[in-house]
């Protein structure tokens, strides 16, 4: 499946998340790098503002945040399924608390004892420029003491350990999920470092479900430049089938701004093109890339009439 787009960066958690469910359903698709850091213009005209990473790309549609691109997929390439009968609604609720409660005390973490490896023979001048975009990106979040992010991660990790301990392949039991992909993402973060290494290896039931879950590999990938993937969006005619349904408060063709709720506050502006339970979608022009549709997972992202000009 070609014609799927990933917008990311080699050592994006989130992306990683999503590189392994395109392994799991053995896709194939193209692979555009973003900078990690602004300003990234082509990233902009592609999705109106929205900075995070990834975001994934079928022709004029730009969906962004992992929540929505896994459902997509999942969607296009129903199998082997993402969402197993036998874990359904359990599964979201634990990618939920991956990728919040679970993400947010192991990256933190890993990068505080870690940073130094990481960020090995970059130049003061990056490190400060990083630092600041991120601050930028969440300038409310208290980054706890390592020794009490130590605590946390130890207590969330000896609960995955407990969740595996009766020899079951993945979280949820004998099928993979999105459960899975979402506690991953973590897990490969802190195996980039040596600390992160270490803290693991006292978790043998973590290691083995985690080389299962990296064994699906990441699919068929070919590159993709971002200036061809602006070319792509302005030369697609038509879109993905979108509503707005009735009781939303909303109406197709309303002017909205669309925000994330949790962190990197940017608004995308638009005209309203979908809204459901699940999905919210905003048409757009760009000078480059042409007419978009880009789509927002309905939970984690606020939709506001946008101020009329006077």
């Amino acid at each position: 499946m070609s014609d799927l787009v990933l917008h990311h960066y080699a050592t994006s958690p989130f992306s990683e998340k999503v590189r392994l469910v395109l392994g799991m359903k053995r896709l194939s698709w193209r692979s555009v790098t973003v900078p990690r850091i602004m300003p990234k213009p082509d990233v902009v005209a592609l999705t109106g503002g929205y900075r995070r990473t990834p975001f994934m790309q079928i022709g004029a549609d730009i969906y962004c945040d992992s929540l929505l691109i896994c459902r997509v997929i999942d969607r296009l390439a129903p199998e082997p399924p993402l969402y197993p009968r036998e874990s359904a609604g359990v599964a979201e609720l634990a990618a939920q608390w991956a990728d919040s409660s679970f993400f947010w005390t192991a990256v933190p973490y890993t990068m505080q004892v870690g940073a130094a490896e990481m960020f090995a023979g970059a130049p003061p001048e990056y490190l400060k420029a990083f630092g600041a975009d991120r601050a930028a990106m969440n300038p409310s979040l208290r980054r706890a003491p390592p020794h009490d992010g130590a605590a946390a991660l130890a207590a969330y990790l000896r609960r995955i350990e407990a969740m595996l301990a009766d020899g079951r392949r993945y979280l949820l039991g004998s099928a993979a999920s999105i459960a899975d992909f979402s506690a991953a993402q973590s897990i490969w973060f802190m195996r980039r470092t040596t600390a992160g290494t270490a803290t693991l290896g006292a978790y043998s039931a973590i290691d083995a479900w985690f080389k299962r879950v990296a064994a699906f590999g990441h699919g068929e990938s070919t590159p993709l430049g971002s200036a061809d993937a602006i070319a792509l969006a302005a030369g697609t005619t038509g879109h993905a089938s979108t509503s707005v349904h009735e009781g939303t408060g909303f109406s197709p063709g309303d002017p909205v701004t669309v925000t994330a709720s949790d962190y990197a506050h940017d608004e995308v502006a638009g005209t309203l093109a979908g809204l459901d339970a699940d999905e919210v979608v905003i048409a757009r022009d760009d000078a480059r890339a042409g007419h978009l549709h880009v789509h927002f997972p309905r939970i984690g992202f606020h939709v506001k009439a946008a101020k009329k000009e006077l």
